[in-house]
């Protein structure tokens, strides 16, 4: 998804969370061009730590961790990946 999208995107996800309600994400990083493994080819499609902080900053519990493991879903997304999580709850 494109930074154009991505805020709008993001407002909608917190608007559509109760109170108390649970938002688990995962997407590619930006490390993942490196790896070639599936996901956005773009840069800017990726997301960062700080990209996730701001998009849902004012969550009661954010938690946000980057990592790389191997994803297996596929012939286009398979192999070690730059991941990045997201937990939080409104």
């Amino acid at each position: 998804m494109g930074p154009s999208l991505r805020d709008e995107v993001f407002a909608g996800i917190r608007r559509a969370l109760r109170p108390g309600g649970l938002l688990l994400l995962e997407g590619y990083g930006q490390a993942q061009l490196r790896h070639g493994t599936g996901g956005p080819k773009v840069l800017e499609n990726l997301y960062t730590p700080a990209m996730l902080e701001a998009g849902f900053a004012g969550m009661a519990s954010l938690q946000i961790r980057e990592y790389e493991a191997v994803v297996e879903e596929g012939a286009g997304h398979s192999g070690l990946s730059a991941l990045v999580d997201l937990a939080a709850i409104k």
